[in-house]
This record gives structure tokens, sequence and C-alpha cells, in this order.
């Protein structure tokens, strides 16, 4: 795991340049560094080793020196892509998988895509064409961002290493702010400096002579399958699971494993028997799953090295890790995930994660609402949204929310697991005019390709393309690497992916019980507590703590402070009818404050 950022210009000397940006993401790679520049391009790269720890330093070249190549990522099935490429004549300096994609890349292009296995993100520039190739993994596991400034093309693997480049030129895209205040992340392949986008996974891009070609390679296809019977699927999933989790343990350095509570991350500690698990968790039995975790360390002989957050550290830490995120998350988790990275990083190089389980296998509890209030959806639409509409003119109170929700369609409700702000309140908390149309200029073509699907299956779909990319893996990326950490994510394995979107929507969920099929798989190596434990999440007691003075007053300061984004008395209503006990409002106030504060770190003070 590593990063790397570069740049095209005609800039005689990129030397000075290109050292001050990699120094900028030194995180992600602490163990080494290297360069390559010329007269068209300048490349820098930070290595994080773990793969052929003497000889795998990189930029790495071709045989005749025409081909260079950084890389963010791990190749799984480099071994026997080396084989078939050495068949081919290819000849090999070093034992890594950068090296394999190099080689890779000359013999079959950009086909080469379909037949890695892996999390990744690379550059390969051709020094005689003068080409650039590009690639970004299938689910958005590893970041890459690009941006063209001037006659400067910047790309790599964290947004802040642009910024002091000379021919930058940070501005705010504020549209960003109001999809952002639905989503609770960055939605979508643009972000908020403006020109600066993200390569969207399963994407690879070229470029050559100041032009730009963006291609889609690989795409989620659900295709449900119903020529398997239950114990078919449920044998071919064991079989991959177990593949994924053994080619996930491919390293030269020990690996471990984080661990909660949930089904997901105890399969991966159990299944792949690794030395030590790592846990964080809070003052608050409810909130902490640090007993749990040294009890099932415990039972299976294994260390559990845990640490409880207090409430100061989290805070004194937050402006530190919105930094690291480059731009707003307001995920409340993020900051627990870059405590149990910090954690595992003083014991280990590589830990394993359990995220993309939920995505795929049909983990949340809200895909269960179309089977459980099947009841209520038998009501006519029309009449559904009429309640809805009188339903959202009465004060809110608890039972409310479920008849303004269900009188709306889908598209209009789901953008993920989190939906913060509607577009209807973002008009009305904004100082400006909005930018966009709201949430669906996202989503709409999402859900159009998915409108012959069920209700289970779009959600799936609009989770995996939004909410695992935006949120999910971006924070498992930039709180790893801030700790100079490799987080590996057996779940989301081409092969295993690939075979389980064709799970029957049966299979997956019923009104009793999420991820159905995985649960049953899981109970086979766990205890029945754990393996049908309902899905919590990374709970954090943002609600409680917002209530307290000393946070409240905190909050209040910075709001009361903007005079730029937000109307000021209905930003401190939200606050105050939360801190009173009237509504709990912990999740809007925690999204606008995150945003401030970012605003405070990447531009200075909000005015």
């Amino acid at each position: 795991m590593c990063g790397f950022v570069g740049y095209i210009n005609k800039e005689k000397d990129k030397k000075e340049n290109i050292k001050k940006m990699a120094d900028l993401i030194a995180h992600r790679g602490p163990d080494s560094d290297g360069y390559y520049y010329d007269d068209q391009i300048a490349l820098a790269f930070r290595r994080l080793s773990i793969i052929d720890l003497e000889g795998g330093s990189q930029p790495i070249y071709n045989e005749d020196k025409t081909k260079v190549i950084v890389f963010n990522g791990e190749i799984y099935n480099y071994s026997l892509l080396k084989k078939q490429l050495i068949k081919k004549g290819h000849v090999f300096t070093t034992n890594t998988d950068t090296e394999v994609l190099l080689h890779g890349y000359e013999q079959w292009q950009e086909k080469l895509l379909d037949k890695i296995r892996g999390m990744f993100a690379f550059v390969i520039y051709d020094i005689k064409t003068k080409e650039l190739f590009a690639a970004r993994d299938f689910y958005g596991i590893k970041p890459f961002y690009y941006a063209q400034m001037e006659d400067t093309f910047l790309f790599g693997s964290e947004i802040k290493s642009f910024l002091i480049h000379p021919n930058f030129k940070k501005e705010l895209n504020e549209k960003m702010l109001e999809y952002y205040l639905t989503f609770q992340y960055s939605a979508g392949k643009e972000t908020f400096f403006k020109n600066v986008y993200k390569l969207m996974p399963g994407h690879y891009l070229k470029y050559k002579n100041g032009k730009l070609t963006i291609k889609k390679y690989y795409e989620v296809k659900f295709h449900e399958d119903n020529t398997k019977t239950y114990e078919e699927w449920k044998e071919g999933l064991k079989e991959r699971l177990t593949d994924s989790i053994k080619a996930h343990k491919i390293s030269d350095v020990e690996v471990g494993s984080f661990l909660s509570s949930g089904v997901d991350s105890s399969y991966v500690a159990v299944s792949s028997n690794v030395d030590k698990t790592f846990t964080v968790g809070f003052n608050n039995e409810k909130y902490s799953e640090i007993s749990y975790a040294k009890d099932l360390s415990k039972t299976i002989n294994k260390k559990n090295i845990s640490k409880i957050i207090t409430k100061e550290e989290y805070f004194k830490n937050l402006p530190n890790i919105l930094y690291y995120m480059d731009e707003p998350l307001a995920d409340p988790s993020a900051i627990a995930l870059y405590f149990v990275a910090k954690t595992a990083s003083e014991n280990v190089k590589v830990s394993l994660s359990g995220e993309g389980a939920d995505e795929i296998f049909g983990g949340y509890n809200i895909y269960q609402e179309p089977l459980t209030l099947q009841w209520y959806y038998k009501v006519p639409y029309p009449v559904r949204s009429a309640i809805g509409f009188l339903a959202g003119l009465l004060p809110k109170k608890r039972g409310i929310n479920f008849f303004i929700r269900r009188g709306k369609k889908l598209e209009d409700r789901f953008v993920g697991n989190a939906f913060i702000f509607n577009n209807k309140e973002i008009k009305q908390i904004l100082l400006n005019k909005p930018q966009t149309n709201g949430f669906q200029e996202l989503t709409k073509p999402y859900y159009d390709k998915v409108k012959d699907k069920d209700d289970i299956t779009k959600m799936q779909y609009i989770d995996f393309n939004f909410w695992l990319i935006g949120d999910i893996l971006l924070k498992a990326d930039k709180m790893s690497m801030a700790n100079s950490l490799e987080v590996r994510v057996p779940f989301l394995d081409r092969p295993l992916i690939d075979y389980a979107l064709g799970l029957p929507t049966d299979f997956k969920t019923d009104k009793y019980k999420t991820k159905k099929i995985f649960r049953d798989i899981a109970s086979e190596v766990l205890d029945g507590k754990v393996s049908n434990k309902k899905k919590l999440g990374f709970p954090v007691p943002i609600r409680q703590w917002i209530k307290e003075e000393e946070t409240y007053n905190n909050i209040k300061r910075l709001f009361k402070n903007d005079k730029r984004f937000f109307k000021t008395e209905k930003i401190i209503k939200l606050l105050d009818d939360h801190k009173e006990g009237k509504t709990d409002n912990s999740r809007k106030i925690w999204t606008v404050y995150v945003f401030l504060l970012w605003y405070e770190i990447f531009f200075g003070e909000a005015r």
C-alpha cells in the first residue's frame, strides 16, 4: 500500500515541485520514496513495503526503460500472471505485483484490467510515445484524483498533494455542498475543489498531447440466477470466500484483522486465522464492542489489542482527521476508524477488514423494509403520497416520519445508508441560491439502470455506486493510510463479487434476517449469537456528546462564525432543539459542523 503523485507540463525542472508534492503524502508510504521526471512528466512514489521488501521500490521500469509505473494497491493473482508473462518472453527484475502490471500492460494493453484480481490505482507512462495510462479498481477501494490546471495535468492518490503546485488554483466547488448535505460525503465524480475530479471505480484514462480520454471497463450488474439451489449457492460462496481470504493474506509482513461485534469482521478474523485483532470503543458500554472482541479473540486463542477512545481524544484529533480526508466526511465512525487503524499500525503493517459484505449479501436493515412493510405499500401510491404530504405539515414526532418516508418513491427517499437533509431542507438552511436541482441529478441515472429490478436490488445498486465508494471505502483508505497501514477487504474480491451478483434476492434478505445466506455460512465458524446479530454499524456517542455543554458551545461558536454558507438562525435552531430533546438532529448538526471545520482547515476561516 502506497501513494503516488504526478503531473504533466512543459516545465523544465520538475524536481523541486514533485518532491514537495510527494512529501505531503509521506504518511501513505514512510518506508521510501522514488521519482521519475523528464521535460514532459514528473512522477513521485511513497512506499509502504509489503511485498518484495528489498526489491520493490518504485517507480519500476520495463526491460528497455521505455515505460515506467507507479502503483498503489495489491494484485492477489500476480504470481499466476507473472508465469504467463514469462512464457511470453517478458523479463522480470523484481518479485513485485507492480512489475506484473507493467509487463501485463505491455502484453495486453487495457485488457489487462480484466485479468487482474485486487485493489489498485496505477499510472503507466510511455516515455517514447508520451502517453499516460491510468486505472482505478473495480469497486473504488483505492483512490485516484486528477485535475487540469492551465497547461498542467495533475494526478495522484490524494488531493492535498496538488495544492502546492504553482499552477494549482484552489477554489471551492460550492455546488458540492448541496450534495454533501444529503449524502454526508462528496458524491459523484466532482470534488469540493473546483476542477479536481475522481477517476470513478471501474474506469481508466489516457492522456496524450493535452487530450484526456476516460472509459469504463467494469460495472456491477445484478443478474438473479434461479438455476441453483440454496445449498448450491451456499457451497459456491463458501469456496470463494475461503479463496479470497487466503489470497488477501499474501504478504511478506504480518497481517492482522479489525474486529467489531458484527458478523462480517468476526467471520474474517476467525477464517483468516490471524494472530492479532484490533478493536476500539468508548467509555459507555452501549458504544463499545471491546468486551465482545476480547471474548471472541480468547475463544479462538488470538490476541486482541483494544483502545478506549475518550471524548477529548475524539474532538482533538478531528481537525487532523479531516485534513487526511481531503474532503468533508460527516460519518462519525470515520474518527473511530482512525483510532483502530492507529492501534493496528503500532503492531502490524497490514490488516483485514469486513467492508463490502453488506452491499453484496444484503446486510443493511433498511433492505428489509420492502418486505416488512408490504402491507403499507399495497396502499396506492397517490394515497400514500397524500398522507406523506399531510404528515410533513405536522410537528415532528416519533411515527410521523414513517408516513413522510413511505409517501415518497424509493428514488426520492433512498440515496444510501445516510440521508441527512432533503432538497427542501437544504434550500431552507443555505444562504445562497442552490446551484443544483437536488440529489436526484446524481442518483437518477443509476436508478434508470435498475428500473426492472426489485426494490432491495435497487438499494444494493445505489449503495454499491454511492455509499460504498463515497463513505465506506473512502474512510477505510484515508484513515488507514493516515497511519501508514494497509487495509485489505476480502469481501470485495472480483471472483466473489461476480459470482454473488447472481444471488436470488430471497437468499439475501427476508422479513426476519438480513444477509441470510452469509449468516448461514458464518454460523459454521461463529457462535449463533454472533452470526445472527443485527446490523449495528460503528456506534459513536455523537447524539449524547452534542447535548453536553462544552461540545454544544464549541459547535454553536462555529455556527455563529459562519457568514458565508448557512442561515445562522436555522442551524442554531437545529442545535438548540437537539440539546433540549425536542428532536434528534445529531446527524444534521454533525454534517454542518464537519463541513465548516473542514472549510477552515483548507480555505481559512469560514466567512
